[in-house]
């Protein structure tokens, strides 16, 4: 019989899985595995609702952006062009399901196509820049999710696994290229937590830089750079 000890690991990988699931940072094929997953593991499609219960507070700060009215002009003449065509429509089209999914799939069409070639000249409105970062490290059980908010300014970690000793603290660095670690400061406890950043590490996170976490005395390192071991690390990336 197995033990709870041993299927504990997996639980803890499942559950990472589901976290880069909810923020999209998976690849193609991942991501397929992952969606069948949930269509025949409910146990994994719980940690994905989890996770999307734990991560939407973080777009709670933006509000919606309204498409410029001529997204709508532009949709009614590419799907309503020819009113003919629309007239000739035997009535019982406009209560079949059908019809209505293949109409949504079109405008669907149109709206990608409208914004990749732009029929006005004003610029559609941009989303703020988010970057994710999964960290964890061999031979550690300690796990983070960050997400880098560049409207913020602040890196929003979720701790997913691992647990700092009683006399010691998890400290966050952000390391660029070949230049020394530079210290984000003490990660406080809870699993979720905000870390404000300083405006002279803005620009470096927003290229991509790697985020570590390093197990540090209490009130975190004496001498500025990491002295304990580095016990989970990762690339920010853009989604």
């Amino acid at each position: 019989m197995t033990s709870a000890e041993d299927n504990e690991p997996d639980r803890e990988s499942d559950d990472q899985l589901a976290a880069e699931y909810v923020l999209g940072v998976l690849s193609a094929q991942e991501r397929q595995e992952a969606v069948r997953r949930l269509e025949t593991d409910a146990a994994f499609a719980s940690l994905v609702d989890g996770w999307e219960a734990r991560l939407s507070p973080l777009a709670s700060g933006y509000g919606e952006i309204e498409a410029p009215a001529s997204v709508r002009e532009a949709l009614e003449r590419r799907l309503f062009a020819s009113t003919s065509a629309t007239a000739s429509v035997r009535p019982d089209v406009w209560s079949s399901l059908a019809f209505w999914r293949g109409l949504a799939a079109v405008a669907i069409a149109a709206l990608a196509l409208y914004i990749a070639v732009p029929l006005v000249n004003s610029p559609m409105p941009q989303p703020p820049m988010r970057l994710v970062a999964s960290l964890s490290a061999d031979g550690s059980d300690v796990k983070y999710l960050a997400v880098y908010d560049a409207t913020q300014h602040t890196i929003d970690l979720s701790h997913v696994a691992g647990e700092r000793a009683a006399d010691k603290d998890f400290e966050l660095w952000m390391i660029e290229g070949k230049n020394l670690p530079v210290s984000m400061g003490v990660i406080p406890a809870g699993s979720t937590v905000h870390v404000p950043v300083p405006p002279a590490a803005r620009e470096k996170l927003a290229q991509g830089a790697v985020l570590a976490v390093s197990l540090e005395p209490a009130g975190g390192s004496p001498t500025g750079q990491p002295t304990g071991p580095v016990v989970a690390a990762g690339d920010l990336r853009n989604i």
